[in-house]
């Protein structure tokens, strides 16, 4: 497994010569349009005319529907943190992928930003009750959460800690979010579903 860090300027392979991609988090805004993250937008929109295996977390989720037509914004209503049950729609039970999650499951979040309009074409498998993209299917070989399935509880906890002054500002009670977290085994599987369905484990 190779890592690009792309805020750096790390030049990204030709999609031609990789197997798949996960794009990942950051704690940057998809609205700021920087460089490094317009350059993998176009990046992306190559790897889908490729048909590349893709996985976007977050920032990566985001940035995917940005580059394929989808407009991002801030969530209403503010973040979303903490681990919460998520709900999978019967658009997902049929999907190679998702369509292992049960109807409903719990998953680790945090972020401020969200997609707001789905690009052409992108399908909605899942939702929470305040963000209702929180995992995509674009095409075959493309899906996206908003979630965060690589994060496991004691991740999840240090990040609620990290932002507890923000959250306090904002009206949350942040002891009860802290203290609500949960294991999220299926969440955590659906990054695993991904990588045998497409073998990139070989």
């Amino acid at each position: 497994m190779r890592e690009i860090d792309v805020v750096s300027g790390e030049a990204l392979p030709d999609p031609g010569e990789v197997a798949g991609a996960f794009i990942t988090g950051s704690a940057c805004m998809v609205t700021d349009r920087a460089a490094w993250s317009e350059r993998t937008a176009g990046w992306i929109r190559s790897a889908m005319d490729r048909g590349l295996p893709l996985f976007g977390v977050c920032y990566g989720h985001q940035l995917l529907a940005h580059a394929l037509g989808g407009r991002v914004g801030y969530l209403p209503g503010g973040r979303e943190i903490g681990t919460l049950p998520i709900e999978r729609l019967a658009e997902a039970v049929d999907d190679p992928v998702a369509g292992a999650l049960p109807d409903r499951f719990h998953a680790h979040t945090t972020h401020e930003q969200s997609v707001l309009e789905l690009p052409a074409g992108a399908r909605v498998l899942a939702r929470s009750a305040r963000d209702p993209h929180h995992l995509l299917r674009y095409g075959p070989n493309a899906l996206s959460v908003q979630f965060h399935p690589e994060f496991n509880a004691e991740i999840m906890r240090a990040y609620i800690h990290r932002k507890r002054h923000d959250m306090r500002r904002e009206g949350s009670d942040e002891r009860q979010i802290y203290a609500s977290v949960n294991p999220t085994p299926y969440a955590r599987r659906l990054l695993r579903g991904f990588v045998r369905h497409h073998a990139l484990d070989r």
